[in-house]
C-alpha cells in the first residue's frame, strides 16, 4: 500500500509572467510529484496520470528521479496557457487541448492511505470515481478542476455542477478565496467554510494567496500564517504545492495546525524559484522556527 497517491493530468504549460513566457510541463501531478521527492519519507508515493504518447518524457523524467508512475492511456494531454501579471494571485487561462477522463476501471487495484485528485477541468474525476476511492483511503480534493468550463480555448468560473452529492465522498478539500465562494455563494471564509462542512467535507483547506490559509475541521478554525518569501518567482504550482505539504504531514501524524504552517512554508520557498519546489524539508522546518508569525486557533 502506498502512503499517498495522486491522481491528475501531467499538462503541458505555457507560463507568461512580466519576466518571461516559459513552456514546461505543469499540472497538480507534476508540481505534486516533483516536490515531494524532496520531502525526507516520500518514497512510499505513486503517481497516476494520463497523457498522450507524445509527451511521455514528463513521466519518464519522474521515474528517473525514483517516482513511481502509472500511466493510463489518452488521445491527447491538457495544454494549458497561464497568464499573470504583476499581482501572482491573478491569472487567466486558455486551454488548447484536453485529455481523457479517469475512470473506475483504469484505478481498480490501487491501494493507498490517502488519495489527491488534482483536478483541472470538470470533467477529469466523475462521481463514482470519488464514490469508489473514498472507499479505499482518505480523499482529498483540489475544487478547481470542478469549477473550470472550457468554451472554445477559454475558461470560465463555473459553479461545481453536482457539488453536494460529490462532496459528501470528499475528506479534504482545497479551495481558494475564489473557488469557495463561488461553492457556496458566501464572501465571508469562515461561513463559507463551515457551509462546505455541512455538505460532508472534514477537513476544509482554504489558501488565500499572499494572505496565508484557513483551515476548517473538527468544529474549529485555524488560521495559518503565509511566510514571505525573499522575491516572488513564479507562482504557478502553489496550490498543489500546499496541498502536497499538508498531506505529506497529516500522513505522518501532524496536527491541523502543524501541517498547515508545514504547507505555507513550503508554498513560500516554491514561489522564490521557477518550477517544482527543489528545496528541503530542512529549509521548510527553518522557516517556521525562524519566523515570529503563529497558527491561530479562532
Amino acid at each position: 500500500m502506498n502512503d499517498i497517491c495522486c491522481i491528475g493530468h501531467i499538462t503541458l504549460d505555457k507560463i507568461i509572467t512580466p519576466k518571461q513566457t516559459t513552456y514546461m510541463p505543469g499540472g497538480t501531478a507534476y508540481y505534486f510529484s516533483h516536490g515531494i521527492r524532496h520531502l525526507q519519507n516520500s518514497q512510499n508515493y505513486k503517481l497516476i496520470t494520463a497523457l498522450a504518447p507524445s509527451e511521455i518524457a514528463s513521466v519518464e523524467e519522474l521515474r528517473s528521479k525514483g517516482v513511481e508512475v502509472k500511466v493510463l492511456p489518452s488521445k491527447h494531454t491538457v495544454y494549458f496557457e497561464n497568464a499573470y501579471g504583476e499581482n501572482q494571485d491573478n491569472r487567466t487561462q486558455r486551454v488548447l487541448a484536453k485529455a481523457d477522463p479517469f475512470t473506475v476501471e483504469g484505478l481498480e487495484g490501487e491501494e493507498a492511505r490517502f488519495y489527491h485528485l488534482g483536478s483541472l477541468l470538470a470533467d477529469d474525476f466523475p462521481l463514482d470515481v470519488l464514490q469508489y476511492l473514498s472507499k479505499k483511503g482518505t480523499l482529498s480534493v483540489d475544487a478547481q478542476g470542478y469549477l473550470r468550463e472550457v468554451r472554445g480555448e477559454n475558461v470560465h468560473a463555473i459553479d461545481w455542477a453536482n457539488k453536494k452529492e460529490m462532496l459528501q465522498y470528499v475528506d479534504i478539500l482545497k479551495v481558494n478565496e475564489h473557488e469557495a465562494e463561488v461553492l457556496t455563494g458566501l464572501s465571508d471564509y469562515q461561513q463559507a467554510s463551515i457551509r462546505l462542512a455541512e455538505w460532508g467535507v472534514k477537513e476544509v483547506l482554504l489558501t488565500l494567496g499572499s494572505s496565508g490559509s484557513l483551515i476548517y475541521a473538527d468544529g474549529k478554525f485555524y488560521r495559518i500564517p503565509a511566510y514571505p518569501p525573499k522575491e516572488v518567482v513564479d507562482a504557478t504550482g502553489c496550490g498543489d504545492t500546499y496541498v502536497m505539504g499538508y498531506l505529506y504531514m497529516r500522513n505522518k501524524g501532524a496536527s491541523y495546525e502543524e501541517a498547515g504552517c508545514f504547507a505555507a512554508a513550503l508554498s513560500t520557498l516554491k514561489i522564490e524559484k521557477s518550477g517544482p519546489f527543489s528545496g528541503s524539508e530542512e529549509e521548510v522546518l527553518q522557516i517556521i522556527e525562524n519566523s515570529n508569525l503563529h497558527p491561530e486557533i479562532l
